[in-house]
């Protein structure tokens, strides 16, 4: 007997996933909460409604259609939040800028995705002034003045940003569309080749939100987020949508804060001074705040902070936790919207043992609510979950892009077999947490055994002395690939004269746990200045094997 599906009355209203739903929730619920940009700024819910409607009709009067593209070179703020809804709900697709690509990754993004308008940040000028000539597809240029004085340019504006939401109308019309439409775009900044585009729904970002709010409320556990939040991001709204938090706390309502360009002292007065309760970053930004000097005269205990990017190591994880912060992994990449999983502790497992207390925080984390996750060998087939047998993470979830663009043979292999691939490495254990150990392309083998490069670099920084490690697999004659393992000490640790060898010693300690194996022990440690990153502040290993290899 075939699928009967509902009948549906002539009249009765198709109500689509649409970002203009989640758009008009804290209109009703909170007009009056505040949404902040440094402390340059500050209005309304309404008052932002406002400026989204303005800024979708000022678009519109330069010529934006429906299917258009609009890019932003901006740093987090108020303006992007306002990008954020206007642009999509007109129906344009919003394409955020990674201001961190090389000339040649920004030409190529740019041209890739075809923009029509480019709306860009004084900072950001010089970038776009040496690439100007090589662009493609750009029909107009909006400069971003940031409340000062046009910057020196041979560009032609043709508008700035706060002029053009002041003469526009105050209403636009955002009309029903396909849920299916493009809302949003960017580029991977992965370690091999040219960027991926990738590109999501209004009906994925819609299911991602209201997943997102899920995760962080359904379970009594160390999560939370509603609406006597005060929400800062961390992470570049150019990244994955800042992880998909700004529409959540939208649509929630909360009090926002956008702290512009990353700058320590900024960060924590915003912290302080507004009461921030919750952010997201990668570890790099943590670690930068943790090692500013004053933040040990604050009160953090109020202060929720999840990880994500890269792996939590458990010593900056211990070290915001003897702050108050209250810090803990989630997990996820550009192409899944992104998140995956979120180290959420269960009720039975939450523990005053501070040990025990890390692991979990540190963990990859639960599959959230509407992600289907599978760890499988090779040939498909799932492993046993018991904490130990790895393989690849695959998944399947409402809000993962369905391909990279215009890369049809790129997209078959993330596809393949009907599930996303990761190219995560990493085992479920008895009670349903996934833990990455490497990456596919970034896990060693050296004499027919496996060695996770994560776990060595968890276990490196794990002495005093060490503020930053980064482990490779180099080719070796005898085991086929040995690991070599860089550090940035500590000024601390420099003036001690800590040496290699001190930090062989310190990784002994963890053979003799059982932690890791005898042979992971690096033949070498480098003590270097600094480690090569990404655009997005994950370490470039890529990088690093072509520096050392």
């Amino acid at each position: 007997m075939p699928i009967k599906c509902i009948s549906k009355t002539a009249s009765a209203y198709d109500y689509p996933l649409i970002i203009k739903q989640i758009f008009s929730t804290p209109l009703v619920n909170f007009p009056n909460q505040k949404i902040q940009y440094r402390n340059q700024c500050s209005y309304t819910y309404t008052q932002f409604s406002e400026r989204v409607h303005k800024l979708a009709k000022a678009l519109e009067s330069s010529g934006v259609q429906p299917g258009d593209t609009v890019a932003v070179m901006d740093w987090d703020s108020h303006r992007y939040l306002e990008c954020f809804f206007a642009i999509p709900m007109m129906g344009a697709i919003l394409h955020t800028i990674n201001i961190r690509l090389s000339p040649d990754q920004l030409i190529y993004t740019i041209n890739h995705a075809e923009d029509d308008v480019i709306l860009i940040h004084k900072d950001f000028v010089p970038m776009i002034e040496a690439v100007k000539d090589r662009l493609t597809s750009v029909k107009k240029m909006i400069l971003i003045a940031d409340f000062q004085d046009p910057p020196q340019t041979t560009i032609q504006w043709d508008d700035e940003y706060e002029k053009m939401i002041e003469n526009a109308d105050s209403h636009f019309e955002f009309v029903d569309f396909d849920e299916n439409a493009c809302a949003t775009m960017f580029y991977t900044t992965g370690t091999t080749g040219l960027p991926k585009g990738v590109y999501f729904s209004h009906r994925q970002l819609v299911l991602h939100t209201l997943g997102l709010v899920t995760t962080l409320n359904f379970m009594n556990s160390q999560a939370s987020f509603n609406a006597s939040d005060v929400y800062m991001p961390l992470t570049p709204m150019f990244h994955v949508h800042a992880w998909g938090f700004p529409f959540m706390a939208t649509m929630i309502g909360v009090h926002q804060v956008y702290p512009g360009r990353y700058e320590p002292e900024t960060i924590l007065k915003l912290i302080k001074n507004e009461g921030v309760t919750i952010s997201h970053c990668v570890p790099t930004i943590l670690h930068m705040l943790l090692n500013t000097p004053s933040i040990r005269d604050m009160d953090l205990s109020k202060w929720q902070v999840i990880i994500g990017g890269s792996a939590l190591p458990k010593s900056l994880c211990d070290e915001a936790l003897k702050l108050g912060i209250n810090v803990y992994a989630a997990y996820g990449m550009s192409e899944t919207c992104p998140v995956l999983t979120c180290s959420n502790i269960k009720p039975h497992l939450k523990t005053d043992d501070d040990i025990e207390n890390t692991q979990l925080r540190c963990k990859t984390g639960l599959p959230t609510p509407l992600v289907h996750l599978r760890v499988v060998d090779p040939d498909f087939n799932d492993v046993p979950p018991d904490g130990k047998s790895t393989g690849e993470v695959i998944v399947r979830t409402p809000w993962l892009t369905q391909g990279y663009l215009n890369d049809p043979e790129k997209s078959e292999e993330l596809w393949e077999g009907g599930w996303m691939h990761t190219g995560d490495i990493g085992y479920m254990d008895t009670e349903g947490y996934l833990q990455i150990t490497d990456r596919l392309k970034d896990v060693i083998k050296t004499g027919g055994e496996w060695i996770s490069s994560l776990e060595l670099e968890d276990a490196l920084l794990a002495h005093d002395g060490v503020s930053e490690a980064a482990v490779i697999g180099v080719p070796d004659d005898k085991w086929g690939e040995r690991p070599f393992a860089m550090v940035v000490l500590t000024n601390n640790a420099r003036e001690k004269n800590v040496t290699s060898d001190d930090i062989k010693v310190h990784l002994m300690a963890f053979v003799e746990k059982g932690i890791i194996p005898k042979y992971g022990v690096p033949d070498k440690i480098a003590i270097v200045d600094s480690i090569a990153k990404t655009s997005v502040g994950k370490i470039n290993k890529r990088s690093l094997r072509q520096q050392f290899i």
